[in-house]
């Protein structure tokens, strides 16, 4: 499986150390920020693959995360993750183009299957469309 660099975007310190630990056993890069705000500031400075973003923190929430990287930066995949999941807000962020939608709490399982079909997704594009 081809290695990716990934943000990881929530609140939460114990949710940020956990992701490191199941992606970095899958060989990948891994980033962290604790805020939307440093999402902005990292992504100027590192490209990354993939984003997760937590959907509910306070001042830029997942959403507004999800529609300023889809506007300033439409190839990395955005996948929401959150402790509040409804059909709604699911619905939501995939229309707003979010790649996939994890409910907490998800197992290491869950979360690699989403970055292999992230990858695979990408890779796609990568062939059709070369840079």
């Amino acid at each position: 499986m081809a290695k990716a660099k990934i943000l990881v975007v929530d609140d939460e310190e114990i949710v940020l150390k956990s992701c490191r630990k199941i992606l970095e056993s899958g060989g990948h890069q891994v980033y962290t920020a604790l805020s939307g705000q440093e999402v902005f500031d990292l992504l100027e400075k590192e490209p990354v693959d993939i984003i997760f973003t937590d959907m509910k923190m306070p001042a830029i929430d997942g959403i507004e995360v999800l529609e300023r990287v889809k506007e300033k930066y439409p190839d990395i995949l955005v996948v929401m993750i959150t402790g509040y999941s409804t059909v709604q807000s699911a619905v939501q962020a995939m229309k707003l183009g979010a790649f996939d939608y994890i409910p907490k709490p998800f197992t290491p399982g869950e979360v690699l299957t989403v970055v292999e079909n992230a990858l695979g997704k990408k890779s796609n594009v990568d062939d059709i469309c070369p840079e």
